[in-house]
């Protein structure tokens, strides 16, 4: 791919935005309405297989969220990566082969730095000629190389009328018409945006939020999927200590509801922002003028909580800023050039919390009003750490080392044009994949690709309790197996549309999107939709009809893994894969699930899916889990009321020697190896004769 190539895709590219112009019809084979990742591969699949093919994108970039910030890949088991996913990582590796392609860096030093993410390394990432770390206009690049070769025509500017932008004649589309008066004719339509705004038009069942946890006899959905996190030491109130003086922004004012009941409330989003610290490429942060102080109150009274503030090393990152306590809020896991994918790095980071309810079902000006009070947030945090006295000076000076990447966002102020819409609606489908796949209790016959990623949710609701307490509601992290994503999770209901498939907004829980929602499966989700849709338009069938063995055939042709056998000796591609790509053997996870149904038995934990995620070897077990697992463990010997009583009772019955480590890490915003919590686990079981 050569950088003149970045922007070879045929749009309709002057056109403001929502602007009038005279109406078109194009009608085709197949049209794809959004320009995601997903999209982009529906659209080239189908494309690949003889079917004339528009994808209309709403904005001015391909590639969605892997073009717009996330360049530290989500992987999972890398080895379940196939098809046109697979693809564009290996054309990603390619790219960064040339010498030309590292203004800012040595391709040398990068590979030899390149610590194991999810089981590649530098010498793997070498022998699987993949490569998961990119930056963002590399990724645009890429996918437009793809949809320029295929032949796909490509429409960027054009947003669906959500008044009356869906067509249908009984169950089927005829087509989508857009603000601007043009319309879309096709045989087969696909929904690949983020927000599922077509899928929703053409009356496909859908929710935004989460079930119950009876809804599917799950344990992740609904409210409180693990108990929530406490941070007593952080006043709730604008004037500290004083209720009369109201909240701080983004907390309500009563926990969210039952545990386990369903609500409305959606995962906090974020912008993966691009910083560098080449002087040269770097743009300073700015002091939005919108910035409020309040909104980085909380992390300021967490931060003077904290003992030694100050920036230090971090795996997979150029620095990390922390104390005791916890990070600050941002991170900064490098990509390549000196350049990276910044996530939300703590309880008050970058995700907006509480900000996300709406956004699904908002008009474009809704949508834009979020947008914007993200961004604005964003900078401001940035603006934050590196400026205001709240934040002590080592992190100042760090922080003034970074800024924004000039070279990338350029049509965009250097900011994504992206909000990570972590998720919007979801379709409710005839099949609906639940955690119970992605635990190995339920496998489907009809699979399309193969999901590994654990399932993750970001944080959901700030609160405080009736004695004023405040409490973050958390997401989950709780580990998975590899399992097939069946077609039908892929369809809507026959009675409901027969032309249309939804690879973003698929049919799945809040529970099992968590794994789903990845960009390498959406990816993967996207080829099959687009093989799918393919094969429905050439035999003129509605898709409920598309034979599964003839897409099964077809996508197998293409590279797609359907069954997943994990090579030997790469760690990441084990069952029940986990955050930093290594698993326990198959003899101690047996081991450890012995010892968390004795805990299990004698009511020291209510549920075992977060240790059974976390207490394995290299992973890290929260801070706080830590602190309540011990003082039960304690309790069951004798009364104890916090952590710091019973650490010592631990230490005499001999299930660790010394309070040194445990004492700075139990504690909220803590860290604990996983593996050694494992080990505490078993000695207390073995203490206490495993009943």
């Amino acid at each position: 791919m050569k950088k003149t190539a970045l922007f070879l895709v045929l749009v309709i590219a002057s056109i403001p935005l929502g602007a009038k112009v005279p109406a078109d019809v194009t009608d085709t084979d197949v049209c794809v309405y959004g320009g995601t990742s997903a999209g982009v591969t529906a659209a080239v699949e189908a494309a690949r297989m003889g079917r004339s093919v528009v994808l209309v994108e709403p904005g001015r970039h391909l590639g969605g969220l892997s073009s717009g910030g996330l360049g530290m890949t989500d992987v999972g088991a890398v080895h379940t990566i196939g098809g046109l996913s697979r693809e564009f990582y290996e054309r990603v590796y390619r790219y960064y082969a040339e010498a030309q392609a590292w203004p800012y860096q040595r391709r040398e030093d990068f590979v030899a730095w390149l610590p194991r993410i999810w089981g590649v390394d530098g010498p793997r990432m070498e022998e699987l000629k993949a490569q998961f770390l990119f930056e963002p206009h590399v990724a645009e690049g890429v996918f437009n190389d793809m949809v320029r070769e295929a032949g796909v025509r490509v429409i960027l500017g054009e947003r669906l009328d959500l008044k009356n932008g869906v067509h249908k004649n009984g169950a089927r589309i005829t087509g989508i018409h857009m603000e601007s008066g043009n319309e879309c004719v096709a045989k087969v339509f696909v929904d690949a945006t983020y927000e599922g705004d077509l899928m929703a038009m053409a009356g496909v069942s859908c929710m935004v939020g989460r079930e119950p946890n009876s809804t599917y006899g799950e344990t992740l959905n609904g409210i409180f999927p693990f108990p929530p996190a406490p941070f007593p030491k952080i006043s709730p109130y604008i004037v500290a200590g004083d209720p009369s003086s109201g909240l701080l922004p983004r907390i309500e004012a009563k926990p969210p509801g039952t545990r386990g009941d369903g609500d409305h409330r959606v995962q906090a989003y974020n912008f993966r922002v691009c910083l560098t610290d080449v002087p040269e490429n770097r743009v300073p942060f700015v002091k939005p003028a919108s910035y409020n102080p309040l909104d980085y109150e909380a992390l300021a009274r967490l931060i003077a909580t904290m003992k030694n503030v100050v920036p230090g090393p971090r795996k997979h990152a150029a620095i990390g800023l922390r104390g005791n306590g916890g990070d600050l809020g941002v991170n900064f896991e490098l990509v390549p050039n000196r350049k990276t994918d910044s996530n939300s790095g703590s309880e008050f980071g970058s995700d907006l919390t509480g900000r996300s309810y709406g956004w699904a079902e908002a008009d474009y000006a809704g949508r834009a009003k979020l947008w914007q009070e993200h961004k604005d947030y964003t900078m401001g945090h940035l603006w934050f750490l590196a400026h205001d006295e709240r934040v002590p000076e080592p992190v100042h000076a760090e922080m003034q080392r970074w800024g924004l990447a000039k070279d990338e966002f350029t049509d965009n102020g250097n900011w994504p044009w992206q909000l990570y819409v972590r998720e919007a609606r979801r379709m409710i489908g005839e099949y609906v994949v639940t955690e119970h796949e992605a635990k190995g209790e339920r496998v489907a016959d009809d699979g399309i690709c193969i999901a590994s990623y654990p399932l993750d949710s970001h944080g959901v609701t700030l609160y405080v309790d009736e004695s004023g307490q405040l409490w973050r509601e958390r997401g989950f992290f709780s580990g998975s197996k590899p399992f097939p994503v069946s077609y039908r999770a892929l369809r809507p209901r026959a009675t409901e549309c027969t032309n249309l498939l939804v690879p973003c907004c698929l049919s799945a829980s809040h529970a099992a999107y968590g794994s789903v929602r990845m960009e390498p499966v959406f990816m993967m989700l996207g080829h099959a939709a687009g093989a799918a849709a393919s094969l429905a338009a050439e035999h003129d069938t509605a898709v409920q009809d598309v034979p599964y063995p003839l897409l099964r055939e077809r996508l197998l042709a293409q590279k797609q893994i359907l069954e997943y056998v994990p090579p030997k000796g790469f760690a990441a591609d084990t069952a029940g894969v986990a955050e930093a790509g290594k698993a326990a053997t198959a003899s101690v996870d047996e081991r450890l699930e012995r010892n968390l149904q004795a805990l299990l038995d004698r009511k020291i934990i209510a549920h075992a899916d977060y240790w059974r995620a976390h207490a394995v070897k290299g992973q890290q077990c929260d801070g706080e889990e830590v602190a309540r697992l011990f003082i039960a463990m304690a309790g069951s010997f004798q009364p104890v009321g916090k952590v710091d009583e019973a650490i010592p009772v631990l230490i005499e019955k001999h299930l660790f020697s010394s309070r040194d480590y445990w004492t700075p890490r139990a504690v909220a915003g803590g860290r604990c190896s996983g593996e050694l919590v494992a080990g505490i686990i078993e000695k207390f079981v073995a203490a206490t004769g495993g009943k």
